[in-house]
């Protein structure tokens, strides 16, 4: 049986990418200027870090109940096996909602064979799972198989970002107003990654080019195997300093592709404007 793939607009690929490889998007909310726009689908990021540079500051929402309530019952109705790769629990509540959203299914579907998997990844790193998830299950892997993919890269994948100003974390309560303020006033930029679904700061450093530097360098120490992999870049509307890092990358492991993507208006909205973030797995399948 074909098995069907799910994922929310937080994995940050192109809308093109859904229709291509037959994965269903399900697509997160962003609230702006008293309107409420279905990521991807009806907003541009350009949109959002216009927004936020005049001063406004957008909302965003999880994935529609409603439309979780459809696209599951429709899938029940025609017996459709399927996985739901699912933004980090720990950065939405689109995945307790899925989740109760399928047991209320479930009970009119006692059968239906949906399962939904909690990254703990955010934009490409969630992306790449999905990337290969999908080509998994177009060359008509078992669900098992495409499952046990899903867990593995979803447990070592590594998020490596940083934000071109503080600022716009330390309105969404990530980094302290202080430590904001000093960051534009030295020139420092945080370098931070992902630990169990959440984002922490790992380091502080002086200048664009040192940091460019530093992020190579916690590659190595983290990465395995870094020639095999395909590794993802995703930025937000900088995308001079994206083509500099995929040099940098190029030229430092020669891997087997680098993927680059723009990062959405629902992720975008809590980063700004400048943000630059890596993907890589720690171990490979």
């Amino acid at each position: 049986m074909h098995v069907k793939i799910l994922t929310d607009s937080a994995c940050d690929l192109p809308l093109a990418f859904y229709r291509n490889a037959g994965v269903t998007l399900l697509p997160l909310k962003v609230q702006l200027d008293g309107n409420e726009y279905e990521d991807i689908k009806m907003i541009q990021p350009k949109m959002v870090y216009e927004a936020i540079r005049n001063g406004k500051t957008p909302k965003t929402s999880q994935v529609s109940p409603f439309l979780f309530e459809k696209i599951f019952t429709d899938m029940a109705e025609k017996n459709e096996d399927g996985l739901y790769i699912a933004f980090s629990s720990q950065l939405s509540g689109t995945y307790q909602t899925a989740m109760m959203i399928l047991d209320q299914v479930k009970e009119k579907y006692p059968d239906f064979g949906l399962t939904i998997v909690d990254t703990k990844c955010a934009s490409v790193g969630q992306g790449l799972i999905v990337k290969e998830a999908a080509k998994l299950a177009a060359d008509g892997a078992s669900k098992e198989t495409i499952l046990k993919d899903v867990r593995f890269r979803a447990q070592h994948m590594e998020h490596l970002f940083t934000v071109e100003d503080l600022e716009y974390l330390a309105k969404g309560g990530r980094v302290s107003k202080a430590s904001a303020f000093l960051g534009g006033l030295l020139n420092i930029k945080p370098l931070l990654n992902m630990e169990d679904g959440k984002l922490v700061p790992i380091e502080k450093i002086r200048g664009k080019k040192k940091l460019l530097h530093r992020l190579i360098e916690v590659m190595y120490e983290r990465g395995a195997h870094l020639s095999e992999q395909t590794i993802g870049i995703s930025q937000a509307d900088n995308e001079e300093t994206a083509e500099e890092i995929r040099r940098m990358i190029e030229e430092a492991f020669h891997p087997k592709e680098i993927y680059i993507s723009d990062i959405g208006s629902a992720i975008g909205s809590h980063t700004g404007a400048g943000t630059i973030a890596v993907f890589f797995l720690n171990q490979l399948p």
